[in-house]
């Protein structure tokens, strides 16, 4: 069959006043409509990993800005006996300039069976000490908010590359077609959504940020206020016949075959976004476990790790949340022990929460949850009380999906400056997360401007000590 050329005098003569918008499809030509032929492609559909997977979704709790690692999960004594000095060990280029050695304030203990070592910052979340593997070796390539954040995102320090949530949707698919596959919480970090973008990869696979989890506010325009239900499809279905007739001459065009699912998606999330972002369904108990009626930073967080327990369980494959309180998140350049105390405060009883629930309702077991942000903080002091931003070594944290709890991997040098044993770069750790859904990261590749990309390039290994 031969392309049809739709001109604005066809439209014109055949206009949908005239004729009804079925009437005009018929018009345009015989066969599917444009939303039925989209649909039958199903970019979104589940697809089967390339061998059986430990996990089904990612969960990342995002603290961007850097935590420190040596108030939080990585307890340096050696930072109290040499308090003041600077051994030749902290002679390592950062982006500002430090002095002496800092000692941190807070008292760490050992919590559960397997005694893992954790501040006195996180009373709620040491409860959970068994289920946590620790990970003190991380370490990536610039001690800058944006190069780090793309790289943890991308697996690229420059921008845009694909996101390592997008690559999970093309690889996998999603686990349910009426919603996004990967949705963004919280804030925005620096540079936005260039984050949580599907860049050459097909734009259905791109990050949905969600702002507000008031399902009315949530996404504009959800339901329109001139059109039934039915008479929404025809309109939908008219627009995609030309969308079709329009990508049929152009050829291979990413934007607009994006908006052809996209207009799809949204067509389904009419009826399944409404209940699935509706905290206010959840128990009295559910809420008070999580402190979902705390108010500013502690309540957001704990709304939205209650929120994405719930798109997880209605099968969204990939959940992140910024958490960054003040705008600044956890980049303490000074103050750095009282902001520690204000930071942990306001996401340790949700994520504690999320992590029991997921638990209790059998999802831990198959859902991989990250924390931790793009670098650590150094052990030395910027200004009066303030530390910069190290990428030389700092911590991060895994649970369920494969990963065996109550463990401590890797560790820094005696100061907690730079990672020494069994060190972990971002490559390993997305390696890792990629093989935990059942994805080889050396074959999961997308031919692009001659070359053949993947998220973690020529590097990466996965990190086999720590698999469950």
């Amino acid at each position: 069959m031969e392309p049809i050329v739709i001109t604005r005098r066809d439209l014109l003569a055949t206009s949908a006043q005239s004729i009804g918008i079925a009437g005009l499809a018929a018009v345009l030509g015989a066969g599917q409509l444009g939303g039925e032929a989209a649909a039958a492609t199903r970019p979104l559909a589940a697809k089967p990993p390339g061998f059986p997977p430990r996990a089904r979704r990612i969960i990342h709790l995002w603290m961007n800005g850097g935590p420190s690692q040596v108030d939080t999960f990585d307890p340096k004594p050696a930072l109290e006996k040499f308090a003041g000095q600077r051994p030749d060990s902290a002679n390592l280029s950062t982006e500002r300039r430090t002095t002496g050695l800092m000692p941190s304030p807070f008292r760490f203990t050992r919590h559960g069976q397997s005694g893992i070592e954790i501040s006195e910052l996180f009373p709620y979340l040491a409860r959970h000490a068994d289920d946590l593997c620790v990970i003190r070796s991380m370490h990536t390539i610039a001690p800058l908010h944006e190069a780090s954040t793309w790289m943890m995102n991308t697996g690229f320090q420059q921008p845009v590359r694909p996101s390592y949530g997008s690559w999970l949707l093309y690889g996998l698919g999603s686990l349910n077609e009426n919603l996004p596959g990967f949705v963004v919480l919280g804030g925005k970090p620096v540079n936005g959504s260039s984050h949580w973008s599907s860049r050459f990869l097909p734009g259905i696979y791109q990050g949905c940020h969600v702002s507000s989890n008031d399902p009315r506010k949530v996404l504009d325009n959800l339901t329109s206020p001139l059109t039934a239900a039915d008479a929404q499809r025809q309109h939908l279905d008219f627009a995609q016949r030309l969308n079709s007739l329009h990508l049929r001459q152009r050829g291979e065009d990413h934007a607009l075959t994006a908006r052809i699912e996209s207009l799809e998606l949204a067509y389904r999330m009419q009826t399944a976004s409404p209940e699935a972002f509706d905290i206010s369904l959840e128990t009295a108990a559910t809420h008070a476990a999580y402190g979902t009626s705390t108010k500013g930073h502690p309540g957001n967080v704990a709304r939205n790790c209650l929120l994405a327990r719930r798109l997880l369980e209605r099968g969204v494959r990939v959940v992140q949340i910024y958490t960054s309180p003040g705008g600044a998140g956890w980049d303490t350049h000074s103050d750095n022990s009282n902001q520690h105390k204000s930071l942990c405060a306001a996401v340790d009883q949700p994520i504690a929460a999320l992590l029991q629930d997921l638990k209790q309702r059998g999802l831990l077991e198959d859902t991989l949850v990250v924390w931790g942000g793009e670098f650590g903080r150094t052990p030395t002091t910027e200004g009066k009380d303030g530390r910069d931003h190290n990428h030389y070594g700092f911590t991060m944290w895994l649970a369920g999906g494969g990963v065996r709890g109550g463990m401590v991997f890797g560790a820094t040098d005696e100061f907690g400056f730079k990672a020494v044993e069994n060190r972990v770069h971002v490559h390993d750790l997305h390696a890792t997360m990629l093989h935990l859904m059942g994805l080889d990261h050396e074959k999961l590749t997308y031919h692009y401007s001659g070359r053949d990309y993947r998220l973690t390039d020529v590097h990466g290994r996965v990190v086999k000590e720590i698999l469950a």
